[in-house]
């Protein structure tokens, strides 16, 4: 404990500027307090006149921008994050005018909180809790929940969260505004209790008759501290501070985690199961698409091997015209001599033309095509069922008809052709 004239809370020139873009708005002017500990301090101004910044200030939840602050002797204008989140946790109490209670747990899980980040063990921090809400007077209130208590009940929950960890200050922003006039005598009733027993209580309002509770009342417009009567004498001696030991680690935080998003779960069930769903659906829905964009990628990629990728068609005729008619310009020497450029796998003659068949008494009008036995290496294609010609059937000139019946739907009827009629390489 730190002897009385040494402050608990010390500001020097602190100032705090708010910038939009290029716009800066100066909040707090300079601002010099010293509040020493156990004091019951309230500083009281209008609706604008940066009360609620200065409490931010005060309870590390914000940075000033320019000056010195010192908490218990330790300047902590340059502390990183995790250092003010450790400082929040061990020294500071908050009490909100909307309670900020957890909509889903019950009073003595709300009041856990505190404790839940500071590692304390569930045995330990749940007596700890139902001790302070019985203290308070919620005894038979330890599993309600916020929405089964009163205004001046949930306050009382939010006193006594926070007092979990120690409360060595509370800051009280406007904890009376949502209440009506016997439960915000209440209130006030037991933040003057606990300043007797030794906490520091700064209490932030716009109402003179709730700052008469404080024994040190000061007074700030647009910025500026109007109104200061000094440190006053002590209320009582500090009692029941929580040891500031951080006992949280990695396995512990992953448990709290799981409770906490358990009882979250637990709470709000039909929410949870429409929200699985949807991730259910969505999750489903991309699948579904990649694996038809899959599979119509597939399909264009085997139709493309079908055509031949690596397929170069040679015609006769002008450059930039394709040959029409009975143009033959390519003779089988031709096939012969591109067969022997290197690189290339087979070269093959093709020439299609249109025939009159007749079948059963009945003609039909259909197309042939002449070509070599590469053909099915050149195209990638397979014929269905039986053999196509051989070698053999061209060195022979043979004439067998083969059908278009292929594994890649041609629609036309093949026959071989015997040379030189060849106009296609």
């Amino acid at each position: 404990m730190h002897p009385p004239e040494t402050p608990l809370i010390e500001m020097r020139g602190v100032t705090k500027t708010f910038r939009n873009g290029e716009l800066e708005i100066r909040v707090l002017h300079g601002i010099d307090l010293c509040i020493h500990p156990g004091e019951f301090v309230a500083i009281m101004g209008a609706s604008g006149s940066g009360k609620s910044t200065l409490m931010n200030l005060i309870g590390c939840l914000d940075r000033p921008s320019s000056g010195r602050y010192r908490f218990m002797g330790r300047d902590v204008s340059g502390l990183g994050r995790d250092e003010l989140a450790r400082l929040r946790r061990e020294e500071f109490g908050f009490v909100f005018q909307s309670y900020n209670l957890l909509s889903g747990a019950t009073a003595t899980e709300n009041v856990e909180v505190p404790a839940v980040y500071s590692g304390m063990p569930p045995a330990e921090r749940h007596g700890r809790a139902r001790r302070l809400l019985a203290d308070l007077g919620l005894a038979e209130r330890l599993d309600h929940r916020p929405s089964q208590l009163s205004g001046g009940q949930q306050q009382r929950v939010s006193i006594a969260r926070a007092l979990m960890n120690g409360g060595r200050v509370i800051l009280a922003d406007e904890p009376t505004g949502a209440l009506d006039s016997q439960s915000g005598t209440e209130v006030m009733r037991l933040l003057t209790e606990l300043s007797n027993q030794g906490h520091t209580i700064i209490l932030i309002t716009h109402e003179r008759e709730v700052a008469e509770h404080a024994s040190r009342v000061i007074e700030i417009r647009d910025g500026r501290i109007l109104a200061d009567p000094g440190p006053g004498p002590r209320q009582g001696e500090t009692v029941d501070f929580m040891p500031h030991v951080d006992r949280s680690s990695r396995l512990t935080d992953l448990v709290e985690a799981t409770r906490t998003a358990l009882r979250a779960l637990r709470a709000n069930v039909f929410r949870a199961i429409l929200t699985l769903l949807g991730i259910v659906i969505g999750v489903a829905s991309v699948i579904a698409m990649l694996a038809i964009g899959d599979g119509a990628k597939q399909s264009v990629v085997d139709s493309i091997s079908a055509m031949g990728s690596n397929l170069l068609m040679v015609r006769p005729g002008a450059p930039n015209m394709r040959g029409r008619g009975g143009i033959v310009t390519l003779v089988p020497e031709d096939v012969r001599a591109i067969q022997e450029l290197p690189n290339v796998l087979a070269a093959v003659p093709e020439q299609g033309s249109t025939v009159t068949v007749r079948f059963g008494g009945a003609d039909h009008r259909t197309e042939v095509n002449g070509t070599s036995a590469d053909y099915l290496l050149a195209r990638t294609w397979r014929p269905a069922s039986g053999t196509f010609f051989t070698p053999e059937d061209e060195r022979r000139y043979a004439r067998p008809c083969m059908r278009s019946c292929w594994a890649a739907t041609v629609p036309r009827i093949s026959r071989s052709a015997t040379w030189p009629p060849s106009s296609t390489v």
